[in-house]
């Protein structure tokens, strides 16, 4: 018998997880922490409880393997990946993809694995 996986209401209605992921200085992949992701996830748990937010939960996520990206961000349940880089790219997404429900088209990564490409997936 199939487990029941009918969507029902949610604890959160949005769950963003913003990577914190600290590498050694010079890691050839880079990491999150050092591209200020965590300046900018503490002003974004703060502009999220300002704005009345109460159903979306802000948290810090440990590597979330997109790493020369960085700083990234997932949200759910849409599974909608972000890249931000300024206090202004945070109040963005907050007002457009938590508020207004749209993702923000111009700080979206692909949802496709590294080295795959829209077209190949379309082929297969």
């Amino acid at each position: 018998m199939k487990a029941d996986v009918t969507p029902t209401l949610s604890y959160f209605k949005d769950h963003v997880f913003v990577c914190q992921n600290e590498r050694p200085a010079g890691h050839e992949r880079g990491c999150c922490h050092s591209k200020g992701a965590t300046k900018l996830r503490n002003y974004m748990k703060v502009r999220a409880k300002e704005m009345g937010l109460p159903q979306t939960r802000i948290n810090t996520a440990g590597c979330l393997d997109r790493c020369e990206l960085g700083p990234v961000m997932v949200i759910y349940p849409q599974g909608v990946w972000y890249r931000f880089e300024t206090m202004a790219d945070i109040d963005e997404i907050l007002q457009r993809h938590l508020v207004d429900g749209e993702i923000v088209e111009r700080l979206r990564l692909s949802d496709l694995p590294a080295g795959l490409d829209q077209e190949a997936v379309g082929r297969a």
